[in-house]
């Protein structure tokens, strides 16, 4: 590029700068627990069709009130009544359900009456109301703790209320907890969850973009002691940093708890294609080209070779796109964008700055030009002669991560992203413990014909057996149906004993059923259509992982096949943490799938580079080796296959292949100065060799910078693609250069066939 054209490209950069800060909207921030589902998906069709007839799954927050001397505590239960009406009056809270405000029925043959469950208003009545409580599993465990240190209070909010007003909910029920002052609280729902991921996504933000900065003028003071040396990269890094987040909002993107990654990321990977440049611009003064020539071979001679590695490292991220999980989706396509517009600060800046900037400071240049020289050749010579041993090396430890990764399960949670002892995580975990869970499970019914009704007796036994399953198959507490009525009912007729809530028998059925009609009605929670032919089963479970949640479905889907009549009783299981377990397992095939589609066209440019399928499956050989060696990292340390840890082959791979571009159009270009394959490769590697070294080191403490957050998807991201990337570098110059020299005459003769007219077709030095 030369001097009037750089004008023109610095002259491209500011039309864009520009453009971008005319149309700025300002930044936003957005954590929806749907964008982790599998879009384009049956089960999410149905989940959705399922909520218009019932309702959301996980429109509720539960709050666990404690107090020291237990709850059976007049003066404590007085505070939580008042408590729980002043929850009532807060706009946006539908229902509170609570042991509060439960009555119970009792038939007599002078009809249906309705007590309170829980009775306060003396010491006698007291007593007598908490023996009979604590006798009954219906409400210990459920609405009370089991060890009777804390009451639940189960607050529905609005049905699929946004962020900003559950935030605004959440924050009015936080400030009446705080005016109360409980001797403790717990609190775990959508609403409280969602703020805390907003909150941490915009500290997480802020501390990357700020740490970044410093870690990148740190790394450029390090390695060209000029002002000059250390500005022009950190410009040329923010305006492609701002072009990508510009553009994301501009199309209507928000930050979520993937794209908190981006500036790192693209900090380093704009810098890594930099030095690459700028390196080579130094070697050309050094042998004392003049400052036009040495910027113009520059960029001839690597314009081309940085595109490659940008297109490539963009497609690698864009592979994320084949995941159908929309956060996985966006962050790919957004990610691969901003790669691209790194790529157009890059060398629309540039150019024009190094024209009109001194050049950098020569001191000790050459020393340490001799000293790179120096260690490059001593390795060269090894890796030249033990090509056999390196090879099988190579080969043996593949094979052996590759078997090992493939005993890599796949397991996740609903709160992965949370840091280890975060507060939110630890209420979570005490509602498992304390109150059944906190992961709601829910399972569709519907009538086998259209001649039954789920409230035909022999219906209602099929939903007991279901019942009784998916109490011990999913640990469940307190479980809700439409067989919940007929056995309230059964309760009431036997004066309330806690034994009686069971299904009854027929002739005892047949008797009660316009009471089981009065009593279902008066339900808080739907549990049946109009009709009676649909309905579902909603009970509360602990997170233990989708690994155990695939088990436990397999299970219940055997156990319908095999103890559930159809012909009278179809179930069909669905739900949120039934869809996010879903996308745990679904993520890492597709994730690999995007992959498969990242090599083929990794491979089609390899081989547009050289006109051969063998030298493509050549260079991808070693770009296989950081996958499957992170895998078998991975194994080792029992870190599991999930949406945190899946979406670092992708990232890995796009970056990780970057290095083979480079060497492999270093290696064309000393070929097409007529060098034999072993000469050209020597000089590829005194060149490109240290380039990629550098590179690497950048790009490894970019993403270092990310195992300081405190959530799981940048920490994860920041070990394994680290990892990655130096064992891309070992693959590409210990094993690249060995898999090459079998293949000289190949080579030879595709670049003797892309030789100019005018240029010497004698054979090729050997």
């Amino acid at each position: 590029m030369d001097r009037s054209k750089s004008r023109w490209a610095l002259g491209f950069a500011g039309v864009v700068s520009l453009f971008f800060i005319l149309t700025w909207h300002g930044v936003s921030f957005n954590y929806d627990f749907e964008n982790f589902f599998q879009h384009d998906d049956s089960e999410l069709d149905f989940y959705q069709e399922y909520r218009e007839l019932f309702q959301n799954d996980n429109d509720y927050l539960l709050i666990a009130l404690e107090n020291k001397t237990g709850v059976f505590d007049s003066a404590f239960l007085v505070k939580c009544l008042a408590f729980e009406n002043d929850l009532l009056h807060i706009n946006g809270v539908v229902e509170v359900v609570s042991v509060l405000n439960q009555k119970e029925p009792l038939i007599s043959p002078f009809g249906v009456n309705f007590r309170p469950l829980l009775n306060w208003s003396n010491s006698q009545s007291l007593s007598k109301s908490s023996q009979k409580i604590k006798a009954d599993k219906q409400w210990m465990g459920n609405l009370i703790a089991e060890d009777s240190s804390s009451l639940l209070l189960l607050v529905q909010n609005e049905q699929m209320i946004s962020k900003e007003n559950g935030d605004v909910v959440y924050d009015k029920i936080a400030g009446k907890l705080h005016e109360y002052d409980f001797d403790g609280f717990r609190t775990a729902g959508k609403i409280k969850a969602q703020g805390a991921f907003v909150n941490l996504l915009q500290q997480e933000f802020a501390f990357f973009l700020s740490f970044a900065i410093l870690g990148v003028l740190f790394l450029l003071w390090l390695m060209y002691r000029s002002w000059w040396g250390v500005v022009l990269p950190f410009v040329i890094i923010v305006t492609g940093i701002f072009w990508s987040v510009s553009f994301l909002l501009l199309t209507g993107g928000e930050l979520d708890v993937m794209s908190v990654m981006q500036p790192p990321i693209l900090m380093v990977i704009g810098l890594s294609g930099m030095i690459h440049v700028v390196n080579h611009y130094q070697a050309a003064l050094i042998a004392f080209e003049s400052k036009e020539k040495a910027i113009f071979g520059a960029f001839k001679s690597l314009g081309l070779a940085v595109f490659l590695t940008a297109l490539t490292t963009s497609l690698g991220f864009v592979s994320l796109y084949f995941t159908n999980v929309p956060s996985l989706m966006w962050f790919g396509l957004y990610t691969g964008c901003g790669v691209m517009f790194m790529f157009l600060s890059l060398f629309s800046i540039l150019p024009f700055a190094l024209y009109h900037l001194p050049p950098l400071p020569s001191t000790n240049r050459e020393v340490w030009a001799k000293r790179w020289n120096r260690v490059l050749r001593f390795l060269f010579q090894k890796i030249t002669n033990y090509r056999k041993t390196i090879s099988l090396t190579f080969i043996v430890f593949t094979l052996l991560a590759g078997y090992f990764m493939s005993q890599v399960k796949t397991n996740g949670y609903i709160l992965d992203n949370l840091p280890e002892g975060h507060s939110l995580l630890e209420d979570f975990r005490f509602f498992d413990q304390q109150y059944g869970g906190s992961k709601p499970l829910e399972i569709y019914l519907q009538a086998g014909s259209k001649d039954l009704t789920l409230f035909d007796y022999k219906v209602l036994k099929e939903i007991d057996k279901l019942e009784d399953f998916v109490r011990g198959n999913f640990g469940s507490g307190f479980i809700m149906s439409p067989l919940t009525a007929v056995k309230a009912v059964n309760k009431a007729k036997n004066q309330g004993k806690p034994k009686a809530f069971v299904l009854p028998s027929p002739l005892a059925y047949e008797r009660m059923q316009p009471m089981v009609n009065r009593i279902g009605d008066s339900q808080n929670i739907k549990l049946w259509t109009a009709d009676k032919m649909e309905g579902r089963l909603s009970t509360k479970m602990a997170d233990g992982g989708s690994l155990l949640g695939k088990k436990q479905h397999q299970k219940l889907e055997e156990f319908v096949a095999n103890k559930i009549d159809a012909s009278l009783l179809e179930v069909r299981l669905t739900g949120t943490s039934f869809l996010i377990d879903k996308s745990h397992e679904l993520v890492t095939y597709k994730v690999f799938s995007g992959l498969g589609f990242a090599f083929l066209l990794v491979g089609i440019i390899i081989g547009f580079l050289f006109r051969s399928w063998r030298i493509s499956l050549i260079v991808i050989l070693p770009n296989i080796v950081p996958l499957l060696w992170i895998g078998c990292v991975m194994y080792w340390f029992g870190i599991e296959f999930k949406l945190s840890t899946s979406i670092v082959f992708a990232i890995a791979f796009g970056i990780a292949v970057d290095d083979s571009i480079h060497f492999m159009t270093n290696l064309q270009m000393q070929m097409r100065k007529q060098q034999g394959l072993l000469k050209a490769l020597y000089l590829t590697y005194l060149t490109t060799g240290k380039a990629i070294i550098l590179t690497t080191l950048i790009l490894v403490s970019g993403f270092v910078m990310l195992t300081f957050s405190s959530l799981e998807i940048p920490w994860f991201t920041g070990v394994l693609v680290s990892l990655s990337l130096l064992f891309a570098v070992l693959a590409d110059l210990l094993w690249l250069p060995v898999l090459l020299l079998p293949f000289k005459e190949v080579i030879k003769e595709k670049i003797n066939r892309r030789l100019s007219p005018d240029q010497d077709k004698q054979t090729l030095q050997k």
